[in-house]
């Protein structure tokens, strides 16, 4: 019967830019797995029915995103059992989507740097969520003002990093115009207690005004001057001594021998 069923355990929920993964343990032997989502307010809602997988994608089930959910993940045989017995289950923590999902890494959309300005224009990841028209809502349309955006940047080859942020999708900075900059953009929602800083995006650097000296580095000037200082003192002394022993050489060469 249901009783000597085991059941779920280490249920975590793992969630990113809304899109939302039930997973536990073990890998059922001789039954299955069905997955409830009981919500606060909302009707229960049952997910992966007779599964043998650890995960479900329970992402649907979480359409009110500022609702609380709890996951029930039941032990069950394929077998008709008396509708009157409750198979074994194990229950997760809460989930609030709003306060807990995952900010992905946000996409660059576009940069320049034309003289002493950055600019930096980013694009919002997408949710699974669709509005009436089928198109995908963006975080920023979920979260509304409370999303902001932090861009980190450095000269190029420098540990030391400044920051801006901005609720808007574009950044612009000033910078040094003859020197290049690298930057990252990261999302945050500060409304939120923890989890507040989003997935960084990739690191991109600018390639405006790049001299010698940035590429290789002052380190290779100073060797190259002193191998330059060495040829030009070697081309200088070297004729002087060459000549002296030439000179040395004729002097003995016209003194008379010893003994004629």
């Amino acid at each position: 019967g249901y009783a000597e069923l085991p059941t779920a355990v280490n249920i975590t929920w793992s969630s990113i830019n809304f899109k939302t993964i039930l997973q536990w343990q073990p890998k059922p032997s001789g039954y299955f797995y069905t997955v409830e989502i009981h919500g606060q307010t909302s009707d229960t809602k049952k997910k992966c029915i007779l599964t043998t997988e650890t995960e479900c994608d329970v992402t649907d089930a979480l359409q009110d995103v500022k609702e609380t959910y709890i996951a029930h993940i039941l032990s069950v045989t394929p077998t008709e059992m008396d509708d009157f017995e409750e198979p074994p289950f194990a229950v997760s923590e809460k989930f609030t989507p709003y306060t807990q999902t995952v900010i992905g890494k946000p996409e660059i959309k576009n940069y320049t740097q034309q003289g002493s300005k950055l600019t930096v224009v980013i694009k919002d990841p997408l949710t699974p969520y669709t509005f009436p028209n089928g198109s995908f809502q963006s975080i920023r349309d979920i979260f509304q003002h409370d999303l902001e955006y932090k861009l980190y940047y450095w000269k190029d080859q420098s540990s030391g990093k400044k920051d801006v942020t901005t609720k808007s999708h574009t950044f612009e900075v000033s910078v040094e115009s003859t020197k290049n900059y690298c930057f990252y953009v990261r999302g945050t929602v500060p409304s939120r207690r923890e989890n507040r800083n989003g997935q960084d995006s990739t690191v991109t650097c600018t390639s405006v005004g790049r001299g010698i000296l940035d590429e290789y580095g002052a380190e290779v000037f100073i060797i190259i001057a002193v191998i330059a200082i060495a040829v030009i003192t070697l081309a200088i002394v070297l004729p002087v001594i060459l000549c002296k022993r030439k000179k040395a050489r004729a002097a003995r060469e016209k003194e008379p021998l010893n003994g004629v």
